[in-house]
């Protein structure tokens, strides 16, 4: 008589054996190439992240290092409290996003803003029109060293202390005896304010240039001896 043999407990048939690694095979396949679409995924992200962000938060190239760093509520406050009283053209010397301008906009100035970079001018274009001033505001791609301010009544300076005593000459030389100078974070190093409004990082300084020049002049003028 024919004897059969029954399986042992756990054991699998060729066939069986066969198809298994198969089957593992296929399913880390389709797992690897969910991974790599992820990583592509996230990898995408993260560079489209960055190249929008990089111009935000790094200075750009320019004469002196000026970082981008947004202007505080105060800080906006503080500068339209300088130019209450006010009319004519305005500039913000590296507008940055354009928060100044556009405040500025708001309250009737027909407000300029010169920032180097480009980034940050095509954004400050797209928050004045958002905000409905776009037709009394203009944003230029441009050197503030290669600028004349000639023509500007009031200015507004976000500075750092390693441009204010050359942007101090090159303001005295170009501007008007009417102007006012609005410095905010650091005050030039020669004038004396007109008036200071705020405190700590949101301080703003104004220089009426009509009382530097006549301080200066002062400062020049040689009392004649008298004879004994």
């Amino acid at each position: 008589s024919e004897s059969t043999s029954c399986p042992c407990p756990g054991a699998m048939s060729p066939a069986l054996a066969k198809e298994v690694p198969q089957e593992e095979g296929e399913g880390g396949s389709r797992r690897s190439s969910w991974g790599l679409l992820v990583t592509a995924g996230v990898g995408g992200t993260l560079v489209a992240l960055y190249a929008v962000a990089t111009p935000f938060v790094t200075p750009a190239l320019r004469k002196v290092c000026l970082p981008f760093v947004p202007a505080t509520a105060a800080q906006i406050r503080n500068v339209l409290k300088m130019l209450e009283n006010r009319s004519g053209s305005l500039v913000d010397i590296g507008s940055g996003d354009g928060r100044i301008v556009i405040a500025a906009a708001k309250k009737g100035f027909q407000a300029v803003g010169y920032e180097l970079n480009p980034w940050l001018v095509w954004y400050s274009r797209y928050r004045a029109w958002r905000d409905g001033v776009h037709q009394n505001t203009k944003f230029y791609i441009s050197d503030l060293w290669k600028v004349s301010f000639s023509h500007y009544r009031n200015v507004v300076v976000f500075g750092v202390p390693q441009m204010m005593p050359q942007l101090e000459k090159k303001l005295e030389e170009e501007l008007q005896c009417n102007a006012r100078i609005i410095a905010c974070r650091f005050p030039f190093p020669c004038w004396i304010p007109d008036h200071t409004t705020g405190e700590g990082i949101d301080t703003v300084w104004a220089y009426d240039l009509k009382h530097s020049r006549g301080c200066e002049t002062k400062s020049l003028e040689i009392t004649p001896e008298t004879e004994s």
